[in-house]
């Protein structure tokens, strides 16, 4: 079934660029990216605001952009936004960020690569070479999971470089979401041999049959590791933050993923989120990996420091919620073309 539109639609463009941020990257991920190019009807990208779109976990950027049945992918719900009225017309651009554990949270890492650098020192200013478009003041970024723990977590750090963020059910409250995993991920290494390295091998060789849901939860948990804790000396960088026997926190090593939760950054670096023209939080009520609770403590905490945002939830898990795009786009699109 195709969705029937009279919307003008925008026209979509796929560039290659090679990469050196992520040239350090452990786990012989490409360094050749492919970015996705969003630009609106009657537009050629001069002058409009630049939207980065970071996907979550298991996706990337031209998932995104590729056909989708009975819904709209990106590009064709800002053709419907822009037509009614609702969103000022942007550039969008999808940025290829997979990696071989399968995502990425957008961060320096001396395993997954320099993601961080990636964005705001390759793909940023490629696109806005390339289309005259974003500048400093008429930038942001969105994303939902892993995408919006990218977005608040950029916000947080470099408020100079981005001018907005919307951050969809965003990994927040490390405690609540990633330490409750580690007894199931320990237990999915012992199945597979036993070491992070023939867990690897056994699901790059099953996952070409057929991916096993609790064992991809693993491997999210060993990305984790990869992001926020590496090990240089260690299979793919790749150390966790618990005993393998007993599956007890290892206390320095758990410090460093706090490091990274988005409240703790939060702790010293809101008021900068002040700079902000929009800052958009969402999280769904009964959200399965207990993100609501992360997201009301930031809600929390952005009050208390006289933080503005706009802080919605909806009844709803974390999945299929990519209707809630029309709530955060209009608001990112107006606020940066002022």
């Amino acid at each position: 079934m195709h969705r029937k539109s009279t919307y003008p639609a925008g026209s979509l463009k796929t560039h290659t660029i090679d990469s050196r941020a992520v040239a350090n990257n452990m786990l012989g991920d490409p360094t050749r990216r492919r970015i996705d190019v969003y630009v609106p009807a009657g537009h050629d990208g001069r002058g409009l605001p630049l939207l980065l779109d970071i996907v979550g976990f298991t996706s990337g950027g031209p998932g995104h952009t590729n056909w989708r049945n009975f819904g709209e992918n990106v590009p064709e719900r800002a053709d419907r936004l822009i037509h009614e009225g609702r969103m000022k017309p942007c550039v969008i651009a999808f940025p290829d960020c997979f990696t071989r554990l399968g995502g990425n949270q957008y961060v320096n890492s001396a395993a997954m690569g320099n993601w961080d650098d990636f964005l705001r020192e390759e793909a940023v200013p490629f696109v806005e070479s390339e289309y005259g478009c974003g500048g400093a003041g008429r930038r942001g970024l969105f994303g939902k999971s892993s995408g919006g723990y990218g977005s608040i977590v950029h916000a947080l750090l470099y408020p100079d470089f981005w001018a907005g963020a919307a951050c969809h059910s965003g990994d927040m409250g490390f405690e609540l979401m990633f330490a409750t995993d580690f007894a199931h991920t320990l237990r999915r290494i012992a199945k597979h041999g036993g070491t992070i390295e023939s867990f690897i091998e056994a699901w790059e060789a099953e996952s070409q049959k057929k991916v096993d849901g609790d064992d991809l939860h693993a491997l999210m948990i060993l990305a984790m590791a990869a992001t926020y804790d590496p090990d240089p000396g260690a299979f793919l960088g790749i150390r966790l933050p618990v005993t393998r026997d007993t599956c007890e926190i290892i206390p320095e090593r758990w410090a460093e993923w706090m490091k990274w939760d988005p409240l703790t950054l939060a702790e010293t670096r809101a008021d900068g989120l002040k700079q902000l023209k929009a800052l958009f939080i969402d999280c769904g009520d009964i959200d399965q990996y207990n993100l609501v609770y992360g997201a009301r403590r930031m809600n929390k905490l952005l009050a208390a420091k006289g933080v503005d945002h706009v802080y919605e939830e909806f009844h709803g898990t974390h999945s299929s919620i990519d209707y809630r795009m029309d709530r955060s786009l209009p608001l990112l699109s107006e606020r940066l073309s002022r």
